[in-house]
């Protein structure tokens, strides 16, 4: 592609949710690993990232993208307190999976696994949908994250007061409210600017 062209849509994407790593292919030119410079790297926060066109379509605006990152990382990664990483990933999931990202649903059900050790109900989600019954607790994360994901107004507090039913204090209900918030505004940005393609 030349610069500002627009790529044909792959006719062999990925239809199915999966926690398969698969591809994913920006419609629009992002910026060379060449093009880069200082200035872009500390967008990229991380230099790893220069080798994904995701970020390097989104480096393009590097202030933004460092900021989004940091934000990223904080949700994801600051695990010192409040809710553990599998769950913050399971919101993730959920939200990937009621907008129908097929890439983040991939990304995240593979780290909710993980860290859960709970395939299985992750596999579950994918397959069955946002009504899979994955155990109280699950179910309650599940439901609060589609709730914000469908229109942050139909969160409100009785999506509270299950999360603490289910035993979540009140940082642990912050991060699904974080975790679900970040990835529904994540989904729409993957899916406005390319397609899940097949793994290379």
């Amino acid at each position: 592609m030349t610069e500002n062209t627009i790529a044909v849509p792959v006719h062999n994407a990925p239809a199915a949710f999966t926690r398969e790593e698969i591809g994913w292919t920006p419609w629009i030119d992002p910026l060379s690993e060449s093009e880069l410079t200082d200035r872009h790297y500390a967008g990229l926060v991380e230099e790893a990232r220069a080798k994904s066109a995701y970020f390097r379509l989104l480096v393009r605006d590097p202030e933004v993208l460092e900021a989004r990152t940091k934000l990223d990382k904080d949700i994801f990664y600051n695990t010192r307190s409040g809710l553990p990483r599998a769950e913050r990933e399971l919101a993730a999931t959920a939200a990937s999976r009621f907008n129908g990202c097929i890439y983040c649903a991939s990304v995240h059900s593979r780290f909710a696994s993980h860290h859960s050790k709970r395939k299985q109900d992750v596999q579950r989600l994918l397959d069955d949908g946002i009504e899979a019954d994955l155990g109280e607790r699950w179910n309650a994360i599940v439901a609060a994250s589609v709730a914000l994901t469908a229109t942050p107004t139909a969160f409100d507090h009785s999506h509270v007061e299950r999360l603490s039913a289910a035993g979540l204090d009140e940082l642990e209900i912050a991060d699904v409210i974080h975790g679900a918030a970040f990835f529904n505004w994540a989904n729409r940005l993957m899916l406005t600017l390319g397609e899940p393609t097949p793994a290379k």
